[in-house]
C-alpha cells in the first residue's frame, strides 16, 4: 500500500495534469473548440487514471482496517458524494449546455471564418483587378508621356524649322533687295553709259555732218581756196572715236563673262551629252578641249578672211576721219551676224575627225556637239574685235604645269609636275592670263600620247579618212564661199558701206 502511494506521489501524472490545466487556462480563448475539447478529454483521461489509482488505494486502505473499520467515513463522505454525482442531473445539464454552447460557438466561428474567407477572396479579387487597372493606367500614362515627348520633339523641330525658314526667307529677302538695288545701279549705269554713247555718236554724227556740209560747200564753190583747204585738210582732221572703240571695254568684259558661262554651263551640257555614248570621262574631256581649240582656230581664220574682204570693200571709198583699220573693225562689230559660223563648225568637225587623240562611237558623229562648237566659234570671233584681242593659250600634253595658267582637277596628282591632258584652255590677253584653264596632272604624262593613240584598238572607231581629205582638212583651205568673191550684200549692208565710205 505504501508503495502504491509512493508511486502515485512520484508519478508525473498529477504534475502533467496541473501543467495542462494551467496551459489550457492561458490558451482557452485562443484555441478552437476542437482543440479545447481534445484538451478536456485528455484531462479527463488523466483524471480517470488518478481516480483509478485513488480507488485502488481506497480499496487497500479499507481492507487494512478490517471488516468494520472505516465504515463511518465511507458512509458519511464517500457514499453521499457518489449519490450526488450519479443522482444530480445538473452537472450533466451544465456539461451538455456547455457542450452545446461550444458547438454553437464553433459553428459561428466556422461561419465567420467562411464569410471571412469569402470576403478575403473578394478583397483579393478586387485587389487583383485594382492592380490590373493600375497597370493599365500606368501603361496609358507611359504612352501619354511618350506621345507628349514626341509632340514636344516635333514641336521643337517644327519651331526650329520654322525659325530656319524665317531666317532663310529673311536672307533671301535681303539678297533680293540687294540684287534689286544692284540691278537698279547696273541699269542706271547702263542707261548712263548708253546715254554717253548716244551723245558721243550724236557728236560724231554732227561732226561728220558739219564736215560733209563743209566739203559740199567747198566742192560747189570754184574758188582757189579749195586746193589750199584740201592740202591742209589732213592736218586739220581730228579723229573721233568709233562705236567699236567706245564699246570696247563693255564688250571685253561681256566676252570674258560669256567665256566663263560656256565653261560653267555649255561645257557641262556637252559633257553630259557625250557621256551617253562614251563611258570614258577622259576621252569626253579631251573631245571637248580639242573642239574648243579647233573652234578658236577656225574663228580666227574666219575673222582674218572676213577682215580682208571688208578692207578690200572699204578701201576704195574710205574718206572718214578715222583710220581704215578702225573703220574695218567698227564695221565688223556692227555686223557680227554676217559671220558664217556654220562654215567654221564644219571646219572644226572635219579637223576633229582626223585628230588621232580622240575617237567616237561608230553610230554617232561629232555633229552631236555642234551647238557647243557654234557658241565657242561666235565668242572666239567676237574676241578678235576688241582692241587687245583675246585668245586661248597654247597647250600640249606633257607640258610643265603652270599655276598661273591652270588649276588642277579634283582627281589630279598634286605632286605631278607635268600635264596629263587639258580640260579647258586658259584665256590670254597680250601674254597675260585673264581666265585660268583646267588641267589633269599625273606622273608619267610624257607617255600619254602613246597611250591615247592605242585607243584605236578599242570598240571606238578612229576618224580616219583618205590621204587627200587629210591634206585638205589640215591646211585650213577656205570653202568655196570664202575663197571666191565676197557674198552679195543686201540693201542695208550696201547703205552701211556707203555711209562708211562717205
Amino acid at each position: 500500500m505504501a508503495d502504491t502511494l509512493r508511486r502515485l506521489t512520484n508519478s508525473e501524472t498529477c504534475k502533467l495534469l496541473q501543467d495542462k490545466l494551467d496551459d489550457w487556462y492561458k490558451d482557452y480563448h485562443i484555441n478552437s473548440c476542437d482543440q479545447n475539447l481534445n484538451i478536456c478529454c485528455e484531462l479527463l483521461e488523466l483524471n480517470s487514471k488518478i481516480q483509478g489509482q485513488l480507488f485502488t488505494i481506497l480499496n487497500f486502505t479499507a481492507r487494512e482496517g478490517g471488516q468494520y473499520a472505516g465504515v463511518e467515513t465511507l458512509k458519511s463522505r464517500f457514499l453521499p458524494w457518489l449519490g450526488t454525482c450519479f443522482s444530480n442531473t445538473s452537472c450533466a445539464d451544465s456539461s451538455f449546455s456547455l457542450l452545446q454552447e461550444s458547438l454553437e460557438r464553433d459553428k459561428r466561428m466556422r461561419e465567420l471564418s467562411t464569410s471571412h474567407e469569402k470576403e478575403l477572396h473578394k478583397l483579393e479579387a478586387q485587389l487583383a483587378s485594382t492592380r490590373m487597372e493600375m497597370n493599365s493606367v500606368k501603361q496609358d500614362l507611359l504612352e501619354a508621356q511618350m506621345e507628349l515627348d514626341e509632340t514636344k520633339t516635333k514641336s521643337a523641330t517644327t519651331l526650329l524649322a520654322t525659325e530656319d525658314e524665317i531666317l532663310q526667307l529673311r536672307a533671301d529677302l535681303r539678297a533680293a533687295h540687294e540684287k534689286t538695288e544692284l540691278r537698279k545701279l547696273v541699269s542706271e549705269e547702263d542707261y548712263q553709259r548708253q546715254i554717253r554713247l548716244l551723245k558721243d555718236e550724236i557728236s560724231i554724227l554732227s561732226a561728220e555732218k558739219s564736215i560733209l556740209h563743209g566739203r559740199l560747200s567747198r566742192s560747189r564753190s570754184p574758188s582757189p581756196i579749195r586746193h589750199s583747204s584740201r592740202s591742209a585738210s589732213p592736218f586739220t582732221r581730228s579723229e573721233s572715236p568709233t562705236a567699236a572703240q567706245l564699246t570696247n571695254s563693255s564688250r571685253h568684259s561681256r566676252l570674258i563673262s560669256r567665256f566663263n558661262d560656256i565653261y560653267a554651263n555649255d561645257r557641262l551640257d556637252a559633257q553630259n551629252l557625250l557621256r551617253r555614248y562614251i563611258e570614258d570621262l577622259e576621252m569626253v574631256q579631251r573631245i571637248i578641249f580639242i573642239a574648243t581649240v579647233e573652234s578658236f582656230h577656225a574663228a580666227k581664220m574666219a575673222f582674218r578672211q572676213f577682215k580682208l574682204r571688208v578692207r578690200k570693200s572699204l578701201s576704195p571709198s574710205h574718206m572718214g576721219p578715222e583710220s581704215l583699220e578702225d573703220a574695218v573693225i567698227d564695221y565688223i562689230v556692227r555686223n557680227l551676224d554676217l559671220y558664217d559660223v556654220q562654215s567654221s563648225v564644219n571646219e572644226v568637225i572635219s579637223a576633229m575627225n582626223v585628230n588621232p587623240k580622240i575617237s567616237f562611237p561608230a553610230e554617232v558623229d561629232f555633229i552631236l556637239i555642234s551647238g557647243f562648237i557654234r557658241e565657242v566659234c561666235r565668242v572666239a570671233f567676237a574676241m578678235q574685235t576688241v582692241e587687245a584681242p583675246l585668245d586661248i593659250a597654247f597647250a600640249i600634253d606633257g607640258e610643265l604645269f603652270s599655276e598661273t595658267k591652270y588649276r588642277r582637277t579634283y582627281d589630279s596628282e598634286l605632286t605631278a609636275p607635268l600635264v596629263f591632258y587639258h580640260v579647258w584652255p586658259a584665256l590670254m590677253e597680250n601674254d597675260v592670263v585673264v581666265v585660268k584653264g583646267e588641267a589633269v596632272t599625273k606622273r608619267g604624262a610624257l607617255w600619254s600620247p602613246r597611250k591615247s593613240r592605242s585607243r584605236s584598238s578599242s570598240p571606238l572607231r578612229s576618224r580616219s579618212v583618205s590621204p587627200g581629205r587629210t591634206l585638205t582638212s589640215r591646211s585650213r583651205s577656205p570653202s568655196p564661199r570664202r575663197s571666191g568673191t565676197p557674198r552679195k550684200l543686201n540693201d542695208s549692208q550696201r547703205l552701211d558701206l556707203s555711209m562708211l565710205s562717205a
